[in-house]
């Protein structure tokens, strides 16, 4: 009775472990249960997004020079020098200078997600 029982479990045993009618049609992608997740998903790689963004920044502010102008002396006659124009200061004004720049600034950063991947075999699922 011990011999019958060990032929039955035998035979049960290599009838799971053999492939079915339904795997022998895909060509050997069958997998055995459980499968693995690896087979399952595959991970997406989204690189990093930048943009380059134009700004106005000031390069020299605006200023107020000063030039001194000297008084203008005149001989009138030949013995006496008399001032025509005293001396004063002239203004002179520049306006600020503006550029632009140029920067790159990072929109999204790096991102990873997994997707699930269709069947290896449409006739047996796996």
């Amino acid at each position: 009775m011990s011999r019958l029982y060990a032929a039955l479990i035998a035979s049960a045993v290599t009838g799971i472990a053999l492939p079915t009618a339904a795997s022998a049609q895909c060509q050997g992608c069958y997998v055995p249960p459980p499968q693995p997740c690896a087979t399952c998903y595959q991970r997406q790689v989204i690189p990093p997004q930048y943009r380059t963004v134009e700004e106005t920044v000031m390069v020299s502010p605006g200023a107020v020079i000063a030039h001194r102008t000297p008084a203008q002396y005149r001989t009138v006659m030949v013995p006496q020098t008399v001032m025509v124009a005293p001396e004063g200061v002239q203004y002179e004004r520049t306006p600020p200078q503006y550029a632009t720049r140029q920067r790159v600034e990072m929109v999204a950063p790096a991102r990873e997600y997994y997707v699930a991947t269709p069947p290896r075999c449409f006739s047996c699922g796996y």
